[in-house]
């Protein structure tokens, strides 16, 4: 008579259910999801941690955002305007005061009555003051109206400018 191998089975079971386990440890970290960037600039990175959000607050802080038709190759605006064309390539620059291991800017570009035109963010590590900058364009051309950029550091807004396109 043969014998069912259930002990086998069961063994089999057994060490399924260890290694299941011992994959959910939580001695792992998970890794962050991957995000794609909104321009092919603009590095994009995972959310801060809020220990990482709160040191490098303390240490890093936005001190103007200016907007323009162009910047110079410090990435300061070298034709300031508020009022751009509907074909105009329109441009935000950040200046931060302090340093950080690691920071994230965003800038948050919307249309009227908040409907979001563009999105982007860029990793930072300054150690002095410095200035970065985004943009923004629409070959076929802006509608006419108001616009604002507000501008984010580990995800808290810190500046909003308002301008129009006409």
């Amino acid at each position: 008579m043969m014998y069912p191998r259930r002990p086998l089975t069961a063994l089999g079971i057994a060490m399924a259910t260890v290694l299941a386990l011992s994959a959910c440890s939580d001695n792992q970290e998970e890794a962050p999801p991957a995000s794609a960037a909104a321009t092919p600039h603009a590095k994009v990175t995972p959310a801060p941690t809020a220990a990482t959000s709160a040191a490098s607050a303390t240490s890093l802080k936005v001190t103007s955002v200016d907007l323009g038709k162009a910047v110079d190759p410090g990435q300061k605006i070298s034709e300031p305007a508020t009022t751009f064309s509907t074909q105009d390539v329109i441009y935000a620059s950040v200046s931060t005061a302090g340093s950080a291991p690691d920071a994230v800017l965003t800038a948050k570009w919307t249309y009227k009555d908040g409907q979001l035109v563009n999105q982007t963010s860029q990793a930072i590590a300054p150690d002095e003051d410095a200035v970065t900058s985004f943009h923004i364009s629409k070959p076929d051309g802006w509608p006419t109206g108001s616009y604002k950029v507000e501008i984010l550091l580990n995800g808290q807004s810190v500046a909003t400018k308002e301008f129009s396109v006409q």
